[in-house]
């Protein structure tokens, strides 16, 4: 390595790891292994009634015993518990879990997706990426699943170990890296045919080269695999989106088999009929915005457990910020709502996730609950698909997702109650992951 260029690498670690300590050293306080939180009410993720005047002894950053009724505890705070904290003008929850991210866009619909790619470096998107991260925690997301980098390689993996070791404040994270598309559908367009531009997923094409991509995508630390799945959406008459697969099925069984043999799991972007059908019948793991999905494919996914992640809120937010745009998004949409009431209807599983980073990082993901609970989900529905049932996708229920003994303390407050006022959960006052408090009222 060139002097100049070494010089440059450790400025830019250097500064990087500068602004992880400052942001630890900012956040309001690290709650000591023995504390109490007094919630005036409490939304555990489990049951579906809050439970009023609750303390939460935590010890080790985890939460050791809930007492309900603890109304007294406010006129003398236990002894032996200096660190006490009052939430008694709030209500509590677990930590909110987005299981479909990234932090490596800034708003592609705002922001130019090519001058993404071809004007910002990786170190410059890495931190960004590292604001991002810190903003999804403050506004109440302890864990997400970020799914793929566009075009920025493995930083995904380096940013949740970075989170993992401490060194920058974020959310708990699993990462897909760079994704996968066949040649021809994941291109920057109208540049010369004569260039040879940067693509924001790996391109595969054939089996072989799918088992490939798996295991080199693995070996460098992706959580997840995620294959986009079709392209080109059309909207039919009958009320079906019509799309054009990319892989073929045996692309697909392919990449699908390799990964499960290495025991990881397929996230697959799917929105229109042949992508999710040919996905459900691979046997992929979660099928993501799943616009139009087939009653048969529905069934399906019912009976073999595969996730559907609505990102419904993005369609909403482009019709508001292009309105000329809007006449041709709504037969999308109103495919949308239909696909999600019927999934609902017919017991798939839904997980909460949002497409964070096609839109800004200073909007909170917690912006799409309204839009869920409009398309069918009561209040207690939502919040347990960004709670529970994200964390049984990520296959950390054990850990977090609700507030009980023995899982891990990431809890959450806000004012007034989401059961009546879902909307209230984007005014999220109160952080704690892991014991730690990262956001005070």
């Amino acid at each position: 390595m060139k002097t100049g260029l070494r010089v440059l690498c450790l400025c830019f670690w250097g500064a990087l790891a500068a602004y992880g300590q400052a942001g630890m050293a900012q956040k309001p306080d690290g709650a000591p292994a023995n504390s109490i939180i007094f919630c005036g009410t409490l939304i555990d993720g489990v049951s579906s009634q809050p439970i009023e005047n609750v303390m939460i002894s935590l010890e080790g950053g985890k939460i050791n015993e809930i007492k309900p009724g603890a109304g007294a505890i406010l006129a003398s705070p236990p002894e032996g518990r200096p660190y006490f904290i009052n939430l008694s003008g709030y209500t509590c929850l677990p930590g909110l879990i987005d299981v479909h991210t990234h932090v490596l866009l800034q708003g592609d619909i705002i922001v130019d997706y090519d001058e993404q790619l071809l004007k910002e470096s990786t170190p410059y998107r890495v931190i960004r990426a590292t604001v991002a991260v810190r903003r999804a925690l403050e506004f109440g997301f302890t864990a997400l699943r970020d799914l793929e980098t566009e075009g920025a390689g493995y930083a995904d993996v380096d940013i949740r170990n970075a989170i993992d070791r401490g060194i920058i404040p974020g959310p708990r994270m699993q990462v897909a890296s760079r994704a996968m598309d066949v040649t021809g559908a994941y291109a920057l367009l109208g540049y010369s045919w004569e260039l040879d531009l940067p693509h924001g997923v790996q391109v595969v094409d054939g089996p072989g080269e799918g088992r490939r991509a798996v295991r080199e995508q693995l070996s460098h630390g992706a959580d997840w695999i995620k294959v986009y799945s079709d392209r080109g959406n059309i909207p039919r008459a009958n009320g079906v989106l019509e799309d054009i697969p990319t892989f073929t099925l045996d692309e697909l069984k392919a990449i699908v088999d390799e990964t499960h043999r290495q025991r990881h799991k397929v996230a697959s972007h799917a929105t229109g009929i042949h992508g999710v059908h040919n996905s459900v019948e691979a046997g992929v793991d979660t099928v993501e915005h799943g616009t139009y999905i087939a009653p048969e494919d529905l069934k399906t996914m019912a009976s073999k457990g595969i996730w559907y992640v609505p990102t419904p809120y993005l369609a909403h937010y482009r019709a508001q910020v292009f309105p000329e745009q809007a006449d041709r998004i709504r037969p999308q949409m109103k495919i949308a709502e239909d696909t999600f009431r019927r999934a609902l209807a017919a017991g798939v599983k839904i997980a909460y996730g949002t497409d964070a980073g096609a839109f800004e990082w200073t909007i909170s993901p917690a912006v799409q609950f309204p839009v869920m609970v409009a398309y069918g989900m009561t209040p207690i529905q939502a919040i347990q698909s960004a709670t529970m049932r994200a964390a049984e996708l990520l296959g950390i229920e054990d850990r977090v997702g609700s507030v009980e003994p023995g899982k891990l303390a990431d809890i959450i407050a806000v004012r007034g109650n989401p059961l009546r006022d879902i909307s209230v959960l984007q005014k999220v006052e109160f952080v704690m992951k892991g014991g730690q408090v990262f956001k005070k009222p």
